[in-house]
């Protein structure tokens, strides 16, 4: 499906919305990694204060649509208010999306070749489990397992206590974006290869999810792996993550991409991409009190926050600033939405406003570039080591294919 370029006639542009550019820019493999990896976290730190509510009650707070970091939803009661308590969203503050998208980083730091659901159980599990690291919305140092929640949690408890065959651990765990959300690092790996990253990111999110909770995290990865390629463009994205995707995803993907593509501003997309994400969300209206079946395993369903990104990828015409802020201003579970939509946009090469990366370093206490920097070694180390195992295995069949 290639969406069609033209604005709906009928849609009525907000005045105060973010402007759509078509973003075309020549970027290296640093850049784009870079890019990613803050303008998942930024996006992140955007969306954590008004996540789980809806564009309605977010403008009624805000006195409009957010438009940059904004402080907590309960303002200096976080600590009790519920049912935020006792989380500091806001203020620049990353959340989980962020914190375990640099301990995937420091996995690959740590293994320096393609990871698989092994590597999550030795690896990944430790660093949750093992090192305190200061968490921002915890104003503290912690371990990172103190601050995730339940379904990040259950790899702690199925491969650390359950010893379950890493590759089916994530049989049972409620079906959500838990496992896409740090996938970036995944795709940068495999950048400029979606389908390689495809088939790593099925691998390793299957320690952690099943369904089309696993079958995000392989879409999501593909797509910033097809963003790193040279000539990127928001409509090729999409293409390659409908070129890939399965089942319920693949659906909820045309679908919603389909009226993305008739939008310019997400103003006026909100009420539209949420209407045709809806047959394929199993959470219901209602984001703080799901439906009964939200979050089972099914074939004919679709997380809500990857073919969301993916549309504000495409309102946007792969604009940073206005992919980020339709994600948030979409509310639900929009910090991890805009995690996905800015790493995406931020691959394309948009750039990502220079204050809001300052203000989340800062506030996060976080460097925001140094798992930018070591990812981008490793995966050239990891890319140098593809190309001899190819070459070799080249050599061992052209010695198995020759005529005698």
């Amino acid at each position: 499906m290639t969406p069609p370029m033209a604005p709906n006639p009928e849609a009525t542009t907000d005045p105060t919305a973010e402007a759509a550019t078509e973003v075309t820019i020549t970027a290296t493999l640093e850049d784009r990694i870079t890019g990613a990896l803050v303008g998942a976290a930024v996006g992140d730190a955007l969306g954590g204060p008004v996540e789980g509510y809806s564009p309605d009650q977010i403008t009624e707070r805000h006195g409009g649509r957010v438009h940059g970091i904004v402080g907590p939803w309960n303002g200096d009661d976080w600590r009790t208010a519920r049912p935020i308590a006792p989380y500091h969203k806001g203020d620049g503050h990353v959340t989980d999306d962020t914190l375990m998208t640099h301990a995937l980083v420091r996995v690959y730091a740590k293994v320096r070749d393609h990871l698989d659901a092994y590597a999550v159980a030795e690896h990944l599990v430790p660093d949750m489990m093992t090192t305190p690291r200061w968490i921002p919305e915890l104003e503290a140092e912690a371990l990172p397992l103190h601050r995730v929640f339940l379904a990040e949690k259950w790899l702690v408890a199925r491969l650390h206590y359950g010893h379950n065959d890493p590759r089916e651990a994530g049989v049972g765990n409620i079906v959500n974006c838990g496992a896409a959300m740090y996938m970036a690092p995944v795709g940068l790996v495999n950048a400029a290869d979606p389908r390689g990253a495809y088939a790593e990111a099925l691998d390793t999110a299957g320690a952690h999810q099943s369904s089309y909770g696993r079958e995000a995290a392989g879409v999501f990865a593909a797509a910033v792996a097809a963003a790193c390629t040279p000539g990127a463009t928001a409509e090729s994205v999409i293409e390659t993550c409908l070129s890939l995707a399965k089942d319920g995803t693949q659906a909820a993907i045309e679908s919603v991409c389909e009226v993305a593509a008739r939008y310019t501003d997400f103003e006026s997309a909100l009420r539209p991409l949420r209407d045709a994400v809806t047959p394929f969300d199993t959470v219901g209206p209602d984001y703080r009190s799901p439906s009964l079946g939200a979050r089972r395993p099914s074939r004919l369903h679709a997380i809500e926050e990857l073919p969301i990104a993916l549309g504000m990828l495409l309102v946007s015409r792969g604009d940073y600033r206005h992919a980020v802020l339709g994600s948030v201003n979409y509310g639900r579970d929009c910090d991890s939405t805009a995690t996905m939509s800015g790493a995406l946009a931020g691959a394309l090469g948009s750039e990502i406003p220079p204050d809001w990366a300052k203000t989340v370093a800062e506030a996060s206490r976080l460097d925001l570039h140094a798992p930018a920097a070591t990812l981008a070694e490793v995966t050239r180390a990891i890319h140098d080591q593809d190309v001899r195992r190819r070459r070799a295995h080249e050599a061992a069949f052209t010695t198995l294919a020759a005529p005698r």
